[in-house]
């Protein structure tokens, strides 16, 4: 797989799992201790290489597995 196909898929599952939990950029921002804009440039597709604890964070605070976000 790409790193530009798993870049999108990353996006694609943050934006899809936030989406269902009804949850804003900015209050995924907060829940992950992460700041707004590391959120918008994952979603958005500009940082294609989250690290694993940014990931992490991201996943802890959608109540999702890492292995969630990177799935296709």
């Amino acid at each position: 797989m790409s790193s530009q196909t798993r870049k999108s898929n990353i996006a694609k599952n943050i934006k899809k799992f936030r989406k269902e939990k009804g949850i804003s950029q900015d209050r995924l921002s907060k829940l992950a201790d992460l700041s707004l804009n590391t959120i918008v440039n994952i979603e958005a597709g500009n940082n294609p290489n989250p690290t694993l604890e940014t990931l992490g964070k991201i996943a802890n605070a959608l109540g999702v597995s890492v292995g969630d976000l990177l799935k296709r």
